[in-house]
């Protein structure tokens, strides 16, 4: 089963649309994700992320209830 989570942009990097990177927060937990796939990403957007790409941007509202529906899952 594959499961793509959403995080928030805390910090992009680089200026080829190829290359570019960003730091995204998982309720905390921060990883190096390519923007490759979202150009149109900002700093403080919420995107889905699978295996280290973000897919898609998502509406904050919805990324905060997923984050919070995995987290009630796992307690």
């Amino acid at each position: 089963m594959c499961l793509a989570v959403p995080g928030k942009i805390i910090s992009i990097s680089g200026d080829d649309s190829l290359m570019r990177s960003g730091k995204v927060s998982f309720g905390g937990v921060i990883k190096e994700v390519s923007l490759a796939y979202v150009p149109e990403a900002q700093v403080g957007d919420y995107v889905i992320v699978h295996v280290g790409f973000a897919l898609s941007k998502v509406d904050e509202e919805a990324a905060k209830q997923t984050l919070a529906d995995l987290q009630q899952m796992s307690s």
